[in-house]
């Protein structure tokens, strides 16, 4: 895993922590959280200068509930930011 890749993984990281700090009233639960997530990651973090191609919110929703799927149908024993951050730049390249 290159430098690229760790500060994907680590503002995916991040986000899921502020999500659930935004969430703690529901213990993190929320239904919509792709585009939450995709929200925070498009206009609060460093993602878009990270990535080859700059992502458009809705883009990255889709990918993080399709990234989401795909983890689940894996059974990856990688950790889910690992997962997420080499296939996010992968497609956004």
């Amino acid at each position: 895993m290159g430098e690229p890749t760790d500060r994907v993984r680590a503002l995916l990281h991040e986000v899921a922590e502020t999500h659930h700090q935004v969430y703690r009233i529901t213990d993190g639960t929320d239904e919509d959280w792709a585009s939450w997530y995709a929200d925070w990651l498009t206009r609060l973090s460093e993602l878009p200068d990270l990535l080859p191609r700059r992502p458009v919110r809705s883009e990255l929703t889709s990918q993080l509930v399709t990234l989401d799927r795909a983890y689940t149908a894996a059974g990856s024993t990688k950790p889910w930011e690992e997962f997420y951050a080499e296939r996010l730049i992968e497609t956004f390249s």
